[in-house]
C-alpha cells in the first residue's frame, strides 16, 4: 500500500475518492439538515391548521364514545386525540399511540411507549384537542432527500475518477518521456534532457538536472584532456630522462658522470614541474565544473602571502620584486584557486625576468572595480603571441627560459572561473610584460 501511495497518479486518484465521498458526506448532511428544518416547518404548519380546523367544527353535543376508532391497519401520519378538561377522553384516530392525557398548550415534544411525538395542543371549550405524529417519519423523509442529495454524486466518483486519472496522465507524459530518455541512454551520452512541454512544477527539477548534466560533461572533458595532455607532455621528458640515465650509465670518468647526473637532476625537476602544473590545470578545470559555492576572499592578503613566498627566488637572481599598492579588497571566489593565479604570475614574471631586473606588483581598489596587475622589466611577450600565450603548452620561441607552457594558461582558467578577464600588454613602466586580471563588479565581496 505504501508503494502504491508512493505514485503521484495513485495519490491524486486517493484524494480526489477521499474528496468525493466527503463532499457526498457533507452535502447529504446539509440536505439532511434542511430537508429536517423543512419538514418540521410545514409539518408544524399542517399540524396546527388540523387542530384548529377540528376546534371550528368540534360539534356542540359531543359526548365520550359517539365517535368510531378507526380500524386497525389504516396508516395515519397524524395521531388525533380529544380531551375534555376533566382528562376523559372522547376521541382518538390511533389507541395504541396512548398519549398523554394531560398535555402543554401549543407544540411540544413528548416520549409515549418508546416513540417520539411531536404534539400540538390547543384547547376548544371544554375539550383538549392534541395532534400528533412520530418524529420517525419526519426522519425518514429527511433521510430520503439527503440520499437522494448524495447518490449523484456517489455515482458520479467513478467518472471523475476516470477524468481525473486521464489529466494526470496527460500532463505527465512529459515527464514519462523524460524518464525514457533517460533509461534508453548509454552511460557517456550526457546531452540534455529537452524541457519543453514539462509542467511547471516538474521543469525546475529537470532543468536542474540538466545543469548537473553539463558539470558532469566539463568534468569528464577535463579528465579526458588531462590524460591526452598528460600523455602527450610527459612523452619527451620521460625519454629524454632515459637517454639521460643511459648517457649517467655509460660516462667514462667521474666528471662526466657528475655532469649527467647535474642534467638528470634538472630533467627530474622539470618533469617534477610539469606534473605539478598539470595537476594544478585538471584541478581548476574540475573546480569550474564541479559548481563549488563561492566563499569571500581577502585577496590583498593572498597577494602579501605569495610575495612573500616568491621574495626568496627572486633574491637569489637579484629580482627587485616589490608590491606597489594593496588595497583591501574582498572577491567571491575560491581562496586556494586564486592563490594559484597569484603564485604563477608571480613565478611567470621572475622566470623570464633576467638578473638584476625589477618585477611589481598591485592590487588596485575602484568605485566597482578590482583589477590585479604584475609587470616586469624582462623582455616581454610580441603583440602577435600574446593570445597564444594563453592555450595550454604553447611556449613562446624567443624565451630565454624553458618552462611548461601552463602558467597562463592556469591563470587563464581561474580568471574564467571568477568570471574576471585576464589582459596581456606591455609594461610602460617596466618595459617587459604586464598582466592584469580584472575582476567584475559582482566578484567583489
Amino acid at each position: 500500500m505504501k508503494r502504491y501511495l508512493s505514485s503521484l497518479r495513485a495519490r491524486l486518484l486517493v484524494f480526489v475518492l477521499l474528496a468525493i465521498l466527503a463532499t457526498a458526506l457533507l452535502q447529504a448532511g446539509l440536505a439532511w439538515r434542511a430537508a429536517r428544518a423543512e419538514t418540521d416547518e410545514i409539518f408544524d404548519y399542517h399540524m396546527q391548521q388540523t387542530a384548529l380546523s377540528l376546534r371550528a367544527g368540534l360539534p356542540q353535543g359531543l359526548v365520550t364514545g359517539v365517535i368510531p376508532v378507526p380500524a386497525e391497519g389504516q396508516d395515519f401520519d397524524f395521531v388525533l386525540q380529544i380531551w375534555t378538561l376533566d382528562g376523559e377522553l372522547v376521541f382518538e384516530s390511533a389507541a395504541r399511540a396512548e398519549l398523554p392525557q394531560r398535555a402543554v398548550l401549543g407544540f411540544t415534544d413528548v416520549l409515549a411507549h418508546g416513540t417520539r411525538y411531536r404534539v400540538f395542543s390547543v384547547q376548544a371549550r371544554s375539550f383538549v384537542i392534541q395532534v400528533a405524529q412520530d418524529l420517525a417519519v419526519r426522519q425518514r423523509m429527511a433521510g430520503s432527500l439527503a440520499l437522494r442529495t448524495a447518490v449523484p454524486i456517489l455515482l458520479l466518483a467513478p467518472l471523475l475518477m476516470l477524468l481525473v486519472g486521464w489529466v494526470v496522465s496527460t500532463s505527465l507524459a512529459p515527464v514519462a518521456r523524460a524518464q525514457r530518455q533517460v533509461a534508453q541512454r548509454q552511460a557517456d551520452d550526457l546531452t540534455e534532457l529537452t524541457e519543453t512541454d514539462l509542467p511547471d512544477e516538474v521543469r525546475p527539477l529537470v532543468h536542474e538536472f540538466n545543469g548537473l548534466l553539463r558539470r558532469v560533461a566539463q568534468a569528464f572533458d577535463a579528465q579526458q584532456r588531462f590524460v591526452a595532455d598528460a600523455a602527450h607532455e610527459l612523452r619527451s621528458p620521460l625519454a629524454a630522462l632515459k637517454l639521460q640515465v643511459q648517457g649517467l650509465q655509460r660516462a667514462p670518468d667521474d666528471a662526466t658522470r657528475e655532469r649527467a647526473m647535474e642534467r638528470l637532476g634538472s630533467g627530474i625537476d622539470r618533469a617534477t614541474r610539469l606534473i605539478e602544473q598539470l595537476l594544478v590545470l585538471a584541478r581548476q578545470q574540475a573546480s569550474a565544473a564541479s559548481g563549488v559555492r563561492p566563499e569571500p576572499v581577502a585577496l590583498d592578503q593572498l597577494v602579501r602571502l605569495a610575495v612573500a613566498d616568491m621574495a626568496p627566488a627572486a633574491q637569489v637572481r637579484s629580482i627587485d620584486l616589490g608590491l606597489a599598492q594593496a588595497d583591501a579588497a574582498r572577491v567571491s571566489g575560491h581562496a586556494e584557486a586564486l592563490r594559484i593565479l597569484v603564485r604563477n604570475l608571480l613565478e611567470n614574471a621572475v622566470k623570464y625576468t633576467p638578473a638584476g631586473g625589477q618585477v611589481d606588483v598591485a592590487l588596485r581598489a575602484g568605485a566597482g572595480t578590482l583589477e590585479l596587475s604584475v609587470e616586469d622589466s624582462g623582455p616581454g611577450i610580441p603583440e602577435a603571441e600574446r593570445g597564444r600565450v594563453l592555450d595550454r603548452f604553447y611556449r613562446v620561441p624567443e624565451a630565454a627560459s624553458a618552462g611548461s607552457g601552463l602558467g597562463l594558461a592556469i591563470v587563464k582558467a581561474v580568471a574564467d572561473l571568477h568570471g574576471a578577464t585576464l589582459h596581456l600588454d606591455a609594461s610602460p613602466t617596466l618595459g617587459g610584460l604586464r598582466v592584469r586580471v580584472v575582476f567584475p563588479p559582482g566578484a567583489m565581496g
